[in-house]
C-alpha cells in the first residue's frame, strides 16, 4: 500500500511571490493554461477561506476604516502585514497540501514571502519575486480603479489611499530584500512587455520543473 506523503506538493511547487499589482496572478493563470498545471492564488483564498481561522485565533480587527487607512502610518501597516505572513503562510501551506497532482502546483501570491518559503524547496530557482516598478504601478492607478481602492470609505480618502501605496511600497521592498539575501530572481515588471512576454520570462526560469 503506498501512503502519500502529504507535503510532496510543497516541495515540488513553483512559487511567484513578491508585490501586489505586479501580475503574479496573471502570469500564473497563463502559465496554468500553456503547461497544464494548476495555480493556487494565495490572495483569493485568503481573503475568503481563511476568515474563518482569523475568527478562531481572535484576531482583533480594526474599529473602524479610518483606523486602518487613515489613523496610521505606513511604516505600522507595513509591520503589521508583514509580522502576519507567517501564519498566513501555514493556512496556505494547508491548502497546498491538500491539492493533489501529477505536476507541479504554481502557487501565486503577496504571502508568500521569500523567507517562509526557502527553507521549503530544493533550489532558489523554484520561486520568483515579482514586483512593479514605480512608474507601472503608478499607471495602474490610472487604469485600473480597484489597484487604489481601500474596499471602505473613510473620512480622508487621499491620505487613506496614499498610506495604502506607501505600505504596499515598504512591503514590496522588503520582499527585494530578503529575495536578493536568498538568491531568489526578482523580476521588476515595468510595463514595456505585455502579460505573454512577462509569463515567458517566468516559465524560462521554471523550465527545469515544467518539462515539455
Amino acid at each position: 500500500m503506498t501512503t502519500r506523503d502529504p507535503f510532496e506538493t510543497v516541495r515540488t511547487a513553483l512559487w511567484i511571490g513578491g508585490a501586489q499589482w505586479a501580475g503574479k496572478s496573471t502570469v500564473a493563470r497563463i502559465l496554468a493554461l500553456r503547461h497544464g498545471i494548476t495555480a493556487y492564488h494565495y490572495d483569493y483564498h485568503d481573503a475568503r477561506a481563511h476568515n474563518d481561522r482569523r475568527i478562531a485565533r481572535g484576531e482583533p480587527l480594526p474599529s473602524s476604516p479610518d483606523d486602518l487607512w487613515v489613523h496610521t502610518t505606513p511604516e505600522d501597516m507595513a509591520a503589521r502585514t508583514l509580522a502576519g505572513f507567517p501564519i498566513r503562510f501555514g493556512w496556505a501551506l494547508d491548502d497546498l497540501c491538500a491539492l493533489v497532482s501529477g505536476r507541479p502546483i504554481l502557487a501565486e501570491g503577496w504571502g508568500l514571502r521569500p523567507e517562509l518559503v526557502a527553507p521549503l524547496v530544493d533550489s532558489p530557482r523554484r520561486m520568483v519575486v515579482m514586483v512593479p516598478a514605480p512608474e507601472f504601478r503608478e499607471h495602474q492607478i490610472r487604469r485600473l480603479p480597484r489597484a487604489a481602492a481601500l474596499g471602505a470609505q473613510v473620512s480622508d480618502p487621499a491620505r487613506g489611499q496614499q498610506n495604502r501605496l506607501d505600505r504596499d511600497r515598504l512591503v514590496a521592498e522588503d520582499a527585494v530584500l530578503r529575495a536578493r539575501e536568498l538568491g531568489i530572481r526578482v523580476i521588476e515588471v515595468d510595463g514595456t512587455r505585455d502579460a505573454e512576454a512577462v509569463a515567458d520570462t517566468v516559465s524560462d526560469h521554471f523550465s527545469p520543473y515544467l518539462g515539455g
